[in-house]
């Protein structure tokens, strides 16, 4: 079973689908920014749970912010969790800068 992900900009997310077929299984909707990517909500149909969709959507959408230069914003949990368990990635990770008045 392959899992198959693309970018669907103008539905603001990325979809899965499993082996060619036409229905989406999962979802990971974002907002993006010319600076700033923030996963916002990722939902896997619950007959595909388990099956490594989530983490395809994941893997892929990440893989594509860096080469886009992106910083990543993790509000949803899922993605949250997944890119605490894959420190590799966590180099995307956007962090507030602050300035500090004297």
């Amino acid at each position: 079973m392959a899992v198959e992900v693309i970018d669907a900009p103008g539905a603001r997310r990325y979809e899965a689908r499993l082996d060619g077929a036409p229905e989406v299984v999962g979802y990971a909707q974002y907002i993006r920014t010319t600076e700033l990517i923030a996963f916002v909500h990722t939902e896997v149909s619950p007959e595909c749970e388990g099956k490594g969709v989530g983490s395809a959507l994941v893997r892929v959408s990440l893989d594509e912010a860096r080469a886009a230069g992106l910083r990543v914003l993790a509000t949803c949990p899922f993605y949250a969790g997944w890119i605490a368990r894959h420190p590799e990635y966590g180099d995307l990770l956007y962090q507030a800068r602050s300035k500090v008045s004297d």
